[in-house]
């Protein structure tokens, strides 16, 4: 506000409080923050609605002057969706609103958390908001990588039950075809085919598989969809000719073939085109070859173990020595 709330007519009633750093009970505080003349005012006539838990158009309207100048407040996020839902809002209003905040600061939890709780509503949104998708790539347009964008999506594939969703296999490949080193489109893509379904707590997680699971079997697809594997693993193949020493497709790949109980030597023939005498193209096709020979080809094993430690992959030399340590051991 221009002239400040003091000296609005609507906040007349309203006895504001004023922030207590300690000093009022004689404590001296080690550090104060000069906030603004501004957001010290907003914020004590903030605290004095919280108070008095008021839910109203004007608390409402000084919720949005606070975030404008602070918007890592959380808590007065967690009030303005009381008021929203107290007042039954328009929450598509409130979500168009909330796009260009999250376009302005791209790095901020709260945002997200923000349009989580609102989207949460059955009643308001008992089916995906249906900009919502394309809200998501302008994001990822801004920032592929985006950590508080790709949790919210994967939570919105959960809550959904999108995976099998045509757009979000386009959208995520469209983000490949923009950097294949895009890991987080790589897990997404990954949550889509192989992902839990189920709604235990870890259901989103990649591999996760039940909680009384045995390790090995965890990951494991209860039913296989073969030609969809087939499609995936060429998909992966195709993108690791695009740059052979990223490892995103590379660990998809092995992720694939465990999902579907599928052994990694499958791959050895595509594989071994990567590693042709001394010329090597990638270096997971040589971790890729020595666990495939780690089954019944030890000596090869070892030959590619040593390759990685000598002159590939040699800052996890100790861990590469493990590996010989224990195939002899085996032997």
């Amino acid at each position: 506000m221009a002239e400040g709330y003091a000296n609005d007519t609507e906040w007349a009633n309203v006895t504001p409080i004023e922030l207590d750093d300690g000093s009022e009970s004689g404590a001296m505080p080690l550090a104060t923050i000069a906030y603004p003349p501004e957001y010290l005012e907003a914020t004590s006539y903030l605290r004095a609605v919280m108070a008095a838990n008021e839910m109203s158009e004007r608390a409402l309207k000084l919720t949005k002057d606070v975030i404008s100048m602070n918007p890592a407040h959380y808590t007065v996020w967690i009030y303005r969706a009381r008021i929203l839902f107290a007042l039954d809002k328009d929450l598509v209003e409130e979500l168009n609103w909330l796009n260009g905040v999250s376009l302005k600061y791209l790095k901020n939890y709260q945002i997200w958390h923000h349009r989580q709780v609102l989207v949460s509503s059955r009643t308001h949104f008992p089916t995906m908001p249906t900009k919502e998708p394309d809200f998501l790539m302008e994001m990822f347009a801004q920032d592929s990588k985006n950590y508080h964008v790709w949790t919210y999506r994967h939570w919105l594939v959960r809550h959904f039950k999108l995976w099998d969703s045509p757009r979000e296999i386009e959208d995520v490949e469209t983000l490949i075809k923009a950097d294949v080193r895009n890991n987080s489109a790589w897990n997404h893509r990954y949550m889509l085919r192989f992902g839990p379904r189920d709604d235990e707590p870890d259901a989103g997680m990649v591999n996760a598989g039940k909680s009384q699971s045995k390790p090995e079997e965890k990951g494991r697809l209860p039913v296989v969809d073969e030609d969809l594997v087939d499609e995936d693993l060429k998909y992966a193949q195709k993108q690791i000719l695009r740059a052979p020493e990223n490892r995103s497709p590379w660990w998809y790949a092995r992720g694939a073939l465990h999902a579907a109980g599928r052994s990694l030597g499958e791959w050895e023939e595509f594989v071994a085109k990567f590693v042709e005498g001394d010329e090597v193209k990638s270096s997971h096709a040589v971790e890729w070859l020595a666990d495939v020979y780690a089954e019944a080809e030890k000596t090869k094993a070892v030959e590619m173990l040593t390759m990685l430690k000598d002159k590939y992959d040699p800052i996890r030399k100790n861990y590469w020595d493990y590996r010989i340590r224990m195939l002899g051991q085996v032997a």
